[in-house]
């Protein structure tokens, strides 16, 4: 038996980026970086630029749990990971545990 708790929505925990993830997010922050760069200065388009430092495989966030499938302690779960930024990445499918593309339950202090 796990010493985890069973996920739930709302919980947040500490998720690690995958290499995919990594260029995920790193690609649509370039990609408005080019935008950012053609338009007129004072231009205003309402539009909403992803901004932030560089992400990399490896790198842990926190996420916040926004779906579950499952009520046992190994149940995966869908995620909002809060970057750097002013954007997120949602990840679907994650399970508890260590490495890249998983979720760990921080540690109490």
């Amino acid at each position: 038996m796990s010493d985890n708790p069973v996920p739930t929505i709302g919980r947040i925990v500490h998720y690690t980026l995958s290499e995919a993830d990594a260029e995920q997010v790193n690609r649509r922050r370039e990609d408005a970086d080019i935008y950012r760069r053609k338009i007129s200065p004072g231009e205003r388009s309402g539009k909403q630029i992803h901004t932030g430092n560089n992400v990399a495989a490896g790198d842990v966030y926190p996420m916040v749990i926004v779906r579950t499938w499952g009520s046992t302690t190994d149940s995966v779960v869908n995620g909002q990971v809060l970057l750097d930024g002013n954007d997120t990445l949602w990840v679907t499918s994650v399970g508890c545990g260590e490495g890249q593309r998983r979720f760990v339950w921080p540690t109490r202090n």
